[in-house]
Formats: structure tokens, sequence, C-alpha cells
């Protein structure tokens, strides 16, 4: 009989988060009885606290905001990927207690367009400057041969989004958000604004646009997503950034691949449904 083990998400607020769900739901489909997985509320100035607290059973943490730039001074190490942007989503214990921090964001958001048929694109344009909007950058690397627009509402954004552009090796141009209704001409736009934020945006959705990836998930569909979807564009929402790099979690805390990533998405699909 395997020993018991752990493994949550942490951040704040953190009741309205969907892994609990979709990370049992893998545990089930992979046969993982004696796994557990919950959720903590937790700030940074807890973070430290509640890390010493963790035994050997612990595999590994999911992490949401403001916790995922907190969390690198307690790791042993990060990868590239988290590197490329300060910003860790995921902490993976080893045997030996090591604890490494990763960013599944990044490549979640890359096979989420590539689930959609979107494996290149020409130009891109985001919405928004925070913390996913970087990570939006570091996926647009990937898969971005020419110019991101970024249009942002202060200077102060604008500077950072242009340092991380730079770091990124992204072309950016920084437009103001008064202008937010231009990017909605681009063959690919990732909105990456808190809830309510586009929704003025809608009515300046195109005849013919393109793809629409919108990171939010609760509430949805957004009134942008909606509008987009009645033209006939292809809308990529945030449930399936969450399922994909939920996916990769799953895999880097259980060893287990694939993860399931359709009975994840069916979990996540009822949890919302019933809220």
């Amino acid at each position: 009989m395997t020993a018991p083990r752990r493994a949550a998400v942490l951040g704040s607020p953190i009741a309205h988060s969907l892994s609990p769900v979709l990370h049992r739901a893998a545990y089930a489909e992979l046969g993982l009885r004696d796994w557990t997985y919950d959720r903590f509320e937790v700030d940074e100035q807890a973070l430290p606290g509640f890390f010493e607290t963790l035994g050997r059973e612990w595999a590994g943490l999911s992490l949401t905001m403001p916790l995922k730039r907190a969390v690198i001074p307690l790791l042993d190490g990060i990868s590239r990927t988290a590197a490329s942007v300060d910003a860790v989503n995921t902490v993976v214990f080893a045997e030996d207690g090591r604890r490494t921090g990763d960013n599944t964001d990044i490549p979640g958001m890359v096979a989420a367009l590539r689930e959609h048929g979107i494996e290149k694109v020409d130009t891109a344009a985001v919405l928004g400057a925070g913390a996913t909007a970087s990570s939006a950058l570091a996926a647009l690397a990937r898969i971005c041969t020419g110019e991101v627009s970024v249009y942002v509402r202060s200077a102060a954004r604008a500077a950072e989004m242009r340092q991380w552009a730079e770091r990124l090796g992204v072309a950016v141009r920084i437009a103001d958000w008064d202008d937010a209704d231009q990017a909605l001409h681009a063959p690919l736009v990732i909105a990456t604004t808190p809830a309510g934020v586009t929704d003025t945006l809608a009515r300046a959705v195109p005849e013919r646009p393109a793809a629409l990836f919108d990171v939010l998930y609760d509430p949805w569909p957004t009134a942008l997503a909606t509008r987009w979807s009645a033209y006939g564009g292809a809308v990529i929402g945030g449930l399936d950034l969450l399922v994909h790099q939920a996916v990769l979690q799953v895999e880097q805390m259980t060893g287990r691949a694939p993860a399931p990533l359709a009975v994840m998405r069916e979990a996540g699909e009822r949890a919302l449904a019933a809220r």
C-alpha cells in the first residue's frame, strides 16, 4: 500500500479556485486513491510559515495570486520557463526534499491555442499589462513571428511590458487603452484583464473577427467573448487555460502521464455550471 500524498492550491482569495475540482478528477481517473488536493487561503506574509509546516507527504503546490513571485526565495530552484517571467505557479517536492518551481501557465496557454488550431501567428494583441500579460508575452514568444501590440492604462505598466518584451525577445508596440478597440482586428487577441474591464469593447468587435483568448473563466462567457462568438470568431476561454496548465501540474506532481485532460475539463465545466 502506498503512502498518502498531498497537494494543494494556495492564494488569496482562494475560495473561487477550480483547481481542487480538476486535480481530484485527475486523481480519480488515474486511480490515485491515496492522493488528496485541498485549497488554503495564504497570503504573502503567511507563505513562509506555511512552508515550514509541510512534511514529506507533500508532493506539490499550485500557486495563484499574490504568491507567484513571493514563493521564489523559498525554493531550491526554478525552471527556465518560470525564470523567464519571474513567476512560479507550480512547486514540486522531490523525495530528497528539494523544492523546484515551474510555470505551467505559459506552456498551458500555448497548448490551449494549439488545441484550437493556432500554432503560429504573424501578429497579436494583448489587452492588459499585469502578471498574466507577461505570461501571454512569453507564450507569444513561442508562436508569434511578428509584432505584439499591448494595450495598457498607465505609463508605469507600459514600461514594465517593454522590459518583459525585451527580456523575452518579443517585438512589442505599446498602445494606450483608449485605443483598445483597434486590438480586436489582430489575428490573435489575448485578453488578460479582470472581469468587466473588456465589456465596453464588445460593441467594437469587427464583423469577421479572428481568434480571441480570454483568460477569464468565471464569469463566463464574458461580454466580449459572447459578441466575438456571435460574429463567428474563434474563442478560447480561461477554462481551457486552467485545464491545460493543470494537466502539466498533475503530470509533474504525480509522475503519471498523460493526465486525463478531457476528464478534468468535464469536471471543471460541471463545477462552473453549478455555480
